[in-house]
């Protein structure tokens, strides 16, 4: 695939109206096969974008049912949904959270004080396991930071289960490294493959299917193809979701932060916007790839608000807001939603209002909405 990704709105649509027409039966059919870096990928690469809202998600899923109708697109839907799900489980069980940060420190720790721990790790992240396919897949993610979402699979079922590497290591790998890397779809994918996520069920690679899949150009020998699926002593129970804040009539400065860079639909009723900031935060040690995502996203946001708002735009400093109260869109846990100031006033977008609330459990609890969820949000 093309990894020169461009990071801006403009750039966003142009994309989805080159790939809708591969969000219908194609993309069921096809959507598993990663046939290498220098092949157009089987999926639609929009997720750099769905991840910070540079499009949003009835935008994409919207374009995919025009194109394509209910039954042809809807297995494009269902993964768009998953995104909304896994934030939507994180809202409402945020020690899910805590408790990954807190892994990925212990398990640093461990790093430093365990040679041998280091130097399995050191191998893992340069490609230097011997594992035919896995070592290429290390490499393509610190080089171009995308992997094919099956792919990802592999590479973590690998990493927990045949390598034995702690799996908050290897998230935090992903999250490093990954143009798209979301907090919460990265943590539970990988507590997924884990067992941790359903518990008792996890994601076993196999040679046969990686074989397969690679349209043969890997076929990797000695994984552990049976895995005990990990467990761990905490509950992650559910608890409500937060409500979210409504705009004030009048005056207001706005905060953009990466989980939500289209504010020209953010719903601030009556409110009129006089200042806009952007918080940029990246994920903890991101890559130079990332941070650079990252800020040329941010700019574009910061640019358009600009002119939608006809007002000033720029990086949020002490005191940018002046005496107005300050709105920014909702940021789902993670490093955004750590930074914002105390004293915002949070605006949920009705797509996650509606969605979120079904994500205490399963997906099921999601894919059974999904057709009110859409009736709701299309206009009539």
């Amino acid at each position: 695939m093309n990894h020169n990704i461009i990071l801006t709105r403009s750039a966003a649509l142009d994309r989805l109206a080159a790939t809708v027409q591969r969000a219908g039966h194609a993309y069921a059919a096809n959507r598993n096969t990663d046939a290498g870096r220098d092949v157009e990928a089987a999926t639609t690469v929009l997720s750099p974008y769905l991840r910070r809202r540079l499009l949003l998600e009835q935008e994409v899923v919207g374009a995919a049912l025009a194109a394509h109708g209910p039954e042809a697109a809807g297995k494009f839907v269902e993964e768009v949904f998953w995104r909304t799900y896994f934030k939507g489980f994180l809202e409402t069980h945020p020690s899910t959270w805590t408790s990954y940060q807190e892994a990925v420190v212990h398990e640093q720790n461990r790093l430093a004080a365990n040679s041998g721990l280091q130097r399995a790790y050191d191998a893992a992240v340069l490609g230097r396991t011997g594992i035919d396919g896995f070592d290429d897949w290390a490499r393509e993610l610190v080089d171009t930071g995308w992997l094919h979402n099956h792919t990802r699979m592999w590479f973590a079922s690998i990493w927990i289960f045949t390598l034995r590497l702690p799996w908050a290591l290897g998230a935090d790998f992903f999250l490093k490294h990954l143009i798209d890397g979301d907090p919460a779809s990265n943590t539970l994918s990988w507590r997924w493959v884990a067992g941790l996520h359903t518990r008792g069920k996890s994601y076993a690679a196999r040679s046969e299917n990686i074989r397969r899949y690679t349209v043969g150009r890997f076929s990797p020998k000695g994984l552990n193809e049976n895995p005990v699926p990990l467990e761990e002593p905490e509950q992650h129970n559910a608890v409500p979701l937060p409500p979210a804040d409504v705009a004030p009539s009048g005056n207001v400065a706005l905060l953009l932060h990466l989980e939500d860079l289209h504010p020209e639909s953010l719903p601030i009723g009556g409110a009129k916007v006089g200042r806009v900031a952007g918080l940029l935060v990246h994920a903890p040690n991101a890559s130079e790839r990332v941070r650079q995502a990252d800020s040329e996203a941010m700019a574009d946001a910061l640019a358009r608000a600009g002119r939608w708002f006809s007002c000033d735009a720029a990086p949020a400093v002490p005191g940018w807001q002046g005496n107005l109260p300050v709105v920014t869109a909702w940021a789902p846990i993670g490093p955004s939603a750590s930074a914002l100031p105390p004293g915002c006033l949070r605006l949920r977008r009705q797509w996650d209002e509606l969605t979120w609330p079904g994500a205490t459990r399963g997906y099921f609890q999601v894919k059974v909405r999904i057709p009110a969820i859409l009736r709701a949000v299309t206009p009539a």
